[in-house]
């Protein structure tokens, strides 16, 4: 094979989930063989793999009596393979794959691991996680490079006791052809859901996780009655609305709902590295109102607001500002948040620098 074996936590719709179904079959079709074992399973972002010509292998890694029988599955189907380079993503895919290499070393291969997150609480999370991430402090001197996709991410690491050999920041990149202003889109969206034209509209994008802090976001909806909210990701419908949100769960046309909608609104409380949230909504020409965690200062830049988190009074305020422009202020707000995607953050970008990385080490 050569080429590049990535191992991933699993296959369900988040961000690295995302961004490796991105680049993976960018990859290969510039000549790049890539292989893609996920540690729980299959998911949605497998068959997004399989359908661009990406092999996906899932191994069961649920229960700890399986760990020593799916770890030699990996190290048989990496002897098997034979990749150039194996890239790690995510604090249980960065140690699975570290031990499986060990078990399966060769002089040229390279280890790779990949961070997506920053300050983590980890108070909100299992004590199996906890132990993952200090497992990898441990042993984070074993990769060639460690990918962090935020400046964030890095400082985080850092202050939590990795010691790389290399730390690497590559952004998270958009596809700007995918993600775009829609006004077709725009229109049957709004008409499925029985928006009107004018009613101004707010999109959320993410799962329900203590980390995204959707309570901020709801209580800063309640301030603001007149705006609809539209919320996007699993376990959204669970969640208790003001009567101006909407929960649509989990969706696979999160391009066209962006299209449908006049800002996008991140509420992060903590642990965001790079929000593909965020970005993906500035590419289908939406401003961006965020709270101030992980590196979403620098991708908003000028184009929008950044508030502290926590602080739904804030968040509600700056909704209201961007909102409240007249029309010619937010239609340059509108392109300038787009054009700042496509030139700093373009997809094509990010491949071409993982590209560089996985030929040249």
């Amino acid at each position: 094979m050569g080429g590049v074996l990535h191992v991933i936590t699993g296959l369900r719709v988040g961000g690295a989930e995302t961004m490796l179904s991105q680049i993976a079959p960018a990859l290969s079709a510039r000549g790049l063989p890539q292989h893609v074992v996920s540690l729980i399973g299959d998911g949605p972002i497998g068959a997004r793999l399989r359908s661009h010509g990406v092999e996906v292998t899932c191994l069961d890694l649920k229960s700890w009596p399986r760990w020593l029988w799916e770890i030699g599955r990996l190290t048989r189907l990496i002897r098997r393979l034979d990749p150039d380079a194996i890239q790690g993503w995510m604090y249980h895919g960065d140690l699975i794959a570290a031990i499986a290499h060990r078990r399966d070393m060769r002089p040229g291969r390279r280890l790779y691991w990949g961070v997506r997150c920053s300050n983590m609480n980890l108070a909100d999370y299992s004590r199996g996680l906890r132990w993952t991430i200090r497992a990898c402090a441990r042993f984070s001197s074993f990769p060639d490079a460690i990918i962090a996709n935020s400046k964030a991410g890095v400082r985080a690491h850092l202050d939590a006791g990795y010691r790389p050999k290399r730390f690497l920041v590559i952004p998270n990149g958009i596809d700007t052809r995918r993600f775009r202003p829609d006004p077709i889109a725009r229109a049957e969206v709004r008409n499925n859901l029985k928006i009107t034209a004018d009613t101004p509209v707010v999109i959320h994008v993410a799962r329900v996780d203590p980390m995204k802090d959707h309570l901020t976001f709801l209580l800063a909806m309640e301030r603001i009655p007149n705006v609809v909210g539209l919320l996007v990701g699993g376990d959204t419908e669970r969640l208790t609305l003001p009567l101006n949100v909407r929960a649509l769960g989990i969706r696979d046309d999160i391009p066209r709902l962006l299209a449908a909608a006049d800002l996008v609104v991140s509420s992060s409380a903590y642990g965001e590295g790079f929000s593909n949230a965020i970005a993906e909504g500035m590419a289908t020409g939406l401003p961006a109102v965020a709270t101030d965690v992980g590196d979403a200062r620098m991708i908003v830049g000028d184009t929008g607001e950044v508030v502290d988190p926590k602080n739904p009074e804030a968040l509600a305020t700056a909704i209201t500002r961007l909102l409240n422009e007249e029309s010619g202020a937010r239609t340059r707000r509108a392109d300038a948040a787009r054009l700042r995607i496509a030139t700093e953050f373009s997809l094509a970008r990010v491949v071409e620098r993982f590209e560089n990385l996985y030929r040249e080490g």
